[in-house]
């Protein structure tokens, strides 16, 4: 019996590196979904029950078009002060972010889903904190003449992997909950669903 078909609904090049050195074999298919109108119904939920049904919103917008596949969705959200943060909508807008962030923890939760058909067989949140340390005006402005646009496209205005790692003075969780994918228990729930080996 050959292996479920997986789709990754998002165009995360982050996502696809994981998977990729992870050695997933995947179809990448981009979801696009209003992520406002999602979280208009959540009203009261906590950042990782947000996480996970962006996640499953994602999944289940490429779902119907390919009824044998399992689908993967995943997002990640940023927690700062009791303040939830998106995605900066300009350079200002991220160098605001990141004044905001300056000597204060990062509260990341990554989450992923699996969807097939109509059902959502499979989702988990995971948690990071990244604790920034002071960052002077002349940091911020050198970091995003180097970083942006590419950390235009991140919650937290980072490329772990790349000079974002520079904002940190600690970080709590796994890289791959920072990379913005609960990677290991995405991995096992591949196995229980025939994606992978076991």
């Amino acid at each position: 019996m050959s292996a479920p078909h997986l789709i990754l609904a998002s165009k995360s090049a982050s996502r696809r590196a994981m998977l990729d050195a992870a050695g997933v074999t995947y179809e990448a298919i981009p979801a696009d979904i209003d992520e406002r109108a999602v979280e208009a119904g959540l009203e009261g939920a906590s950042p990782p029950d947000v996480a996970e049904a962006l996640s499953v919103a994602k999944a289940a917008a490429r779902a119907p078009d390919h009824p044998e596949a399992l689908v993967l969705g995943s997002d990640s959200l940023v927690v700062v002060d009791g303040k939830r943060f998106d995605k900066p909508n300009s350079r200002e807008n991220a160098a605001e972010h990141l004044r905001f962030f300056s000597g204060k923890p990062i509260e990341l939760h990554s989450a992923a889903a699996l969807v097939r058909g109509n059902t959502c067989e499979w989702s988990h949140a995971s948690r990071a904190l990244l604790h920034v340390r002071e960052l002077s005006d002349d940091f911020i402005e050198d970091y995003l003449e180097k970083e942006w646009p590419e950390v235009g496209h991140t919650v937290g205005v980072f490329r772990i992997e790349a000079r974002g790692v520079q904002l940190f003075e600690t970080i709590e969780g796994d890289q791959f909950t920072v990379l913005g994918m609960p990677l290991l228990p995405l991995l096992e729930a591949l196995r229980e669903h025939g994606v992978l080996l076991r």
